[in-house]
């Protein structure tokens, strides 16, 4: 199968500050993160499109025990971007502590920080983040 964002595209894109995703040719779905199937229609007939960066805050849940060698607690959340897809990612300053319901339907802006690799991991890579508008 012929991908037309693979994992290192969608990294470097990451690292440059840019949100790569991909457009449906056939539903015009935007797919982000990048798959190799369309999320709506399952089409192929793909292309690369930047992510404007900003959607709402569906839900989220504080982590309190994290995997080997991350620092917890921290906030992953769901935000629906502007573009229709969903995106999972963490939700950055704001202290897990004070996380409320009124978190969901704020607005964010998405960006990316590095993670440190673990031992079953391919290395350090990036993680999407949100922040509040």
């Amino acid at each position: 199968m012929d991908y037309k964002l693979t994992y290192d595209q969608y990294q470097q894109g990451l690292e440059r500050g840019e949100l790569p995703g991909l457009k449906c040719n056939s539903c015009n779905n935007v797919t982000f993160p990048p798959m190799a199937r369309c999320r709506e229609c399952s089409g192929t007939d793909l292309e690369i499109t930047e992510i404007a960066g900003e959607g709402v805050i569906r839900t989220f849940t504080v982590i309190r025990v994290a995997p080997e060698g991350v620092p917890a607690p921290y906030i992953v959340a769901m935000a629906e971007i502007d573009e229709g897809a969903w995106v999972m990612g963490n939700l950055v300053d704001i202290d897990p502590d004070d996380a409320d319901m009124n978190l969901i339907g704020k607005r964010v802006t998405l960006g990316s920080r590095v993670v440190k690799g673990d031992t079953y991991s391919h290395g350090d890579s990036r993680v999407i983040t949100f922040s509040l508008m």
